[in-house]
């Protein structure tokens, strides 16, 4: 991939899609640096990896009044953990995609007289950063079940974990339920597909992130699987998914 120049990144917490509502968003991570100097160093400092941390901030322009905007969003999760992705390029299925759990510890809104009201915000790793690819893109409304496009993200060995987030943006409809589940299988045409991953269902706006045992996983084709319910029922929703 080119350079790029930020002009279409893609931004959602929980169950909002705050891409429209921001100017701004940063990703980064670090591994704490731990001193394990010895005599034996020869006069010069050893160091080593500790515990690692991640942190998504962002700013934007301040909305209100349903829960798919930023300071609806913003409040209610003030505090709370959940996914947080984010995409340097899009969201269409394939393209990059950074993800992870995440405590939301920072609110902020309201600025100077005059201007246009701001709000910005953070929210710090309880789960691993991963990076990953979108499978599921926000902007096709989903009215009936089916599969995405396989991707070959390759073995999970013993150690990794398959993660994966799902952001359901919204729900339309009679009674809707949406069930989603991540399947894998060692072909492309996923003739014996293997449920890895199975999000609790979801009715209303919301967003969950899994992670697999730890185990190996030796297949190396992964997709995602939604059933849908409901009378008149659709939904927008994003999934991301990727190997750590």
């Amino acid at each position: 991939m080119a350079f790029l120049t930020l002009t279409n990144v893609r931004l959602f917490t929980v169950g909002c899609d705050l891409t429209g509502a921001s100017n701004k968003a940063e990703l980064s991570a670090e591994v704490e640096e731990k001193d394990r100097t010895t005599y034996g160093s020869q006069g010069w400092k050893e160091v080593m990896g500790g515990l690692g941390s991640a942190e998504i901030s962002a700013e934007g322009f301040w909305e209100a009044g349903d829960p798919s905007r930023v300071d609806d969003a913003s409040w209610a999760q003030l505090g709370g953990s959940g996914p947080w992705s984010i995409g340097p390029v899009g969201a269409s299925v394939g393209d990059p995609a950074y993800f992870l759990g995440a405590l939301r510890t920072e609110y902020g809104a309201m600025g100077t007289v005059g201007d246009v009201a701001p709000w910005k915000g953070k929210a710090v790793s309880t789960w691993p950063l991963v990076r990953g690819q979108w499978a599921h893109n926000p902007a096709t409304a989903r009215t009936s079940s089916g599969t995405g496009p396989g991707a070959n993200l390759g073995p999970v060995a013993a150690g990794q974990r398959l993660y994966a987030s799902l952001h359901v943006l919204s729900a339309a409809g009679t009674t809707p339920t949406l069930d989603v589940a991540i399947e894998s299988d060692d072909a492309a045409g996923f003739a014996s597909a293997t449920t890895q991953l199975t999000f609790t269902q979801a009715t209303t706006i919301s967003g969950q992130i899994l992670r697999s045992s730890g185990g190996a996983i030796t297949d190396t084709w992964f997709r995602p699987k939604w059933t849908i319910t409901g009378t008149s029922p659709s939904f927008l929703f994003a999934i991301a998914y990727g190997i750590r």
